[in-house]
């Protein structure tokens, strides 16, 4: 049998877990705004909407944002599962946290385009299971205004607490146990990006 050769990741790709309808997206709370949320399946009114929120596609990058769930502030993970439609709408709208000229224009035309829009979108190295850098690139969505609203209102589905599944996986990291590990982190796959939908963010 004749090996296939191994195709290499592209530098930008959105990977999550995600549905015909749904998309899953990760982010981490102190538990008096996690525990209510994953509890209720929305955000307790103790939850802001006057600030940026991010979610992250990537189980992994988010453990690395949040130490595996051990951070001040972050120690309640929740998966947050939102409809593609609503995820798709942040994307069109959202524009790169950092300027590029061929995209952007001048920088005060960026800086324009930044406060207008109502989410923004950062492309940061992708995590290996023990949270070293990869070379190809993850999501990060900042939804705010709008868009945050949208988010909180419309496009959620259903809200998990996975903060023991993160502490499974760290204990088995930790103690060595990689294939283990490996086979706990929910599988995620190339999300379906329509074409063009991402042009205007540098992929």
């Amino acid at each position: 049998m004749i090996d296939q050769p191994t195709v290499p990741e592209p530098k930008f790709r959105i990977r999550a877990a995600h549905t015909p309808t749904t998309i899953t997206v990760y982010q981490a709370y102190r538990p008096g705004i996690g525990v209510p949320a994953a509890s209720e399946g929305r955000f307790p009114a103790a939850w802001s909407r006057s600030r940026m929120t991010w979610v992250k596609p990537s189980f992994l990058w988010m453990m690395y944002r949040c130490g595996w769930g051990t951070k001040e502030g972050q120690e309640t993970v929740l998966a947050v599962e939102i409809s593609r439609a609503g995820f798709e709408w942040a994307l069109r709208n959202a524009c790169l946290s950092h300027h590029v000229p061929a995209l952007h224009g001048t920088a005060a035309e960026f800086r324009r385009a930044l406060r207008e829009a109502p989410a923004r979108v950062q492309w940061d190295p992708e995590r290996d299971l023990r949270l070293a850098p990869l070379p190809h690139r993850s999501l990060q969505l900042g939804l705010t205004g709008e868009a945050a609203a949208r988010y909180a209102d419309e496009w959620i589905t259903g809200i998990r607490d996975v903060t023991p599944l993160a502490r499974q996986i760290h204990e088995a990291v930790r103690a060595g146990r990689t294939e283990e590990a490996a086979g706990l982190v929910p599988e995620e796959s190339p999300y379906p990006v329509p074409e063009g939908l991402l042009t205007h963010l540098g992929a």
